[in-house]
Order: structure tokens, then sequence, then C-alpha cells
């Protein structure tokens, strides 16, 4: 049997996951959370062996939850739920810890096989998230998203930062000084050639990394 933990906080999502993953031929045990956090408390008392994550949940990014979920449960795979498949998103959150990474509009019969394979110890990526990073290697770094020359650690900074969180605040939630938050910044601004918060967050607007207000 393969237990899973879905992370989402919509219930509609969760209740339309459960009932995807219940018409496979596989035998499944579907657990819930609402957040990163509650995801936190669930894989302490469970052991799930593949964990769904959406990301854009509020409060921990995604790769603050990925990571925590591997350090508590380095055995589970974890399979992306995202928006998009814009670069880097699928390559920094596998480099932070995930197992797979699948778009919101894959197909049911896709998602199962993600899990069946996770499951299995291996990794997936989904047709649309292959399709761009294919596209990416193609165009080449000329045209290509600036965003690609971030670490992983680095797109966590930059999206906290886009998010409106004061460098004190992102350094007590990433157990960092906030001379070391504040490196990461000017690293990042450097990397993108952005001359001002303000212009980072355009540019990640531009690229559909995060949405506009």
């Amino acid at each position: 049997m393969i237990q899973i933990l879905i992370i989402d906080d919509q219930a509609l999502v969760r209740t339309g996951l459960r009932h995807i993953l219940d018409q496979g031929s596989e035998s499944v045990k579907v657990i819930e959370a609402v957040s990163g956090e509650a995801a936190i408390k669930r894989c302490r008392n469970s052991r799930p062996n593949v964990i769904l994550l959406s990301i854009n949940l509020p409060g921990l990014t995604g790769f603050e939850i990925t990571r925590k979920l591997k350090r508590i449960r380095p055995g589970a795979g974890i399979i992306i739920l995202a928006g998009h498949a814009k670069p880097p998103y699928p390559t920094r959150l596998m480099d932070a810890g995930a197992s797979g990474y699948l778009t919101r509009d894959c197909e049911a019969t896709e998602l199962r096989r993600a899990v069946r394979i996770v499951a299995g110890g291996q990794r997936y990526i989904g047709s649309e998230a292959a399709k761009q990073l294919a596209l990416s290697m193609i165009s080449g770094a000329a045209n290509g998203s600036p965003f690609e020359e971030l670490s992983a650690r680095e797109m966590e900074v930059m999206l906290k930062i886009t998010d409106g969180s004061r460098i004190p605040d992102i350094a007590s939630l990433m157990c960092l000084s906030p001379k070391t938050v504040s490196t990461y910044k000017y690293r990042i601004l450097g990397k993108l050639g952005a001359r001002s918060e303000v212009e980072m967050v355009r540019m990640a607007m531009r690229y559909g990394l995060v949405e506009g207000v």
C-alpha cells in the first residue's frame, strides 16, 4: 500500500486529488494537510511514501516545506504540484529535495503514474515541465530566464523578498543571520542585473514567477 500525504489549502483540490488517487489500480491510503506547518506535524506522526505538495501555500515556501519534510522523512518522495513549469522552478525544487514535478493541469493518469514511479524510488518530471526544460536548453542561456542563475537557496530568499517579507523576518524563518540574508539579496540583485527590490519584483512578475497585484 502506498501512503500519500496531500498538502493543499483548498478542500476542493484535496478532495479532487484524493478521488483521482482512489481510482487507480494501486492500493493507497491518503492523508491530508492544509499547510506546510500542518504537514510537518503529520509527517512526524505518520510515514507517507509519497507527498503531493502544492507550492502556492500561505506561510512557508515550497522550498522550505520540501527541505523540512525531507529532514523528517528522508525516504518519502515529494511531488511538486505547481501552476506552471517555467524555469528554473522545476530544477531548483528538485535540487531542494523534490522527487517529482507536475503542473496542475496534468492528466489524472499522469498524476497516478508519477505517484507510482516516485513511490518506487525514482524521479518523475511531468510532460509540461519536461517541455519547458527542453525549450530552455534549446534557446540557450542568452534567451533564457535570468532566474536560472539563482541557486535553490537564492530562489527561496528572492520569493520571500517579492512576497514583502523583511530581512529580519526572512532571517528568523530561514535560521540565518540578517547579514547573511542581506548578502543573499545583493547577490541575487547582481545575478539578475536588477538595481533594486522593486525592479527584482517586476522581473519576477515578467517571467511569471510571482503573480501581479
